[in-house]
């Protein structure tokens, strides 16, 4: 495929996809300052397998590329630098086996977790239970509750919302009874 032929085909298929793209960032992504970042990293994926072959849904293509580039920023996130590891080495702290503080601060984590469960509504506690620990996907939680994968998806991310406003800012409106 030509450049020319490219550029076209991106223009036709892709920048029309930016308004539901940039939406999707940001219901996806807590820190929405990176929403313009992340939109210009997942152009230039799609540009680069684009170049390679073309896709045959463009749509899904795009989508998948943007979950994969915020799967790939959160675990990103998520690593411990290699210094930081060999710094407890030297200070030879044991890192296998957590002492009294840390055990305790573990089980008042697990409590305040299991509270911030319990009091989320029951239909978006069973879809996080079963996404997030059983580790099923929408489609088969979909179908064992008799939902749609779109219901699915917006008891999920209503119900991880709740769960951070509990845990880290205070009482969520769900959680006061309003849908």
């Amino acid at each position: 495929m030509t450049p020319h032929a490219l550029k076209d085909w991106f223009q036709r298929e892709v920048l029309p996809l930016e308004a539901i793209l940039v939406t999707y960032l940001r219901q996806n992504w807590r820190d929405q300052s990176n929403i313009e970042d992340l939109l210009h990293d997942v152009y230039l994926q799609v540009y680069r397998g684009a170049r390679e072959r073309l896709p045959e849904n463009p749509r899904a293509f795009v989508f998948t590329t943007a979950r994969n580039l915020l799967i790939s920023r959160v675990r990103r996130h998520n690593i411990v630098p290699i210094e930081t590891v060999a710094d407890l080495d030297a200070l030879g702290v044991a890192i296998d086996t957590p002492d009294q503080e840390r055990s305790t601060i573990a089980r008042d984590e697990l409590r305040r977790l299991q509270t911030a469960m319990d009091r989320l509504p029951p239909k978006y506690r069973d879809v996080v239970v079963m996404r997030r620990l059983d580790d099923l996907s929408r489609a088969e939680i979909a179908v064992r509750l008799g939902l749609s994968e779109e219901t699915v998806t917006t008891y999920l991310r209503r119900g991880m919302c709740a769960l951070a406003d509990m845990l880290y800012a205070g009482q969520s409106s769900l959680t006061k009874g309003e849908p």
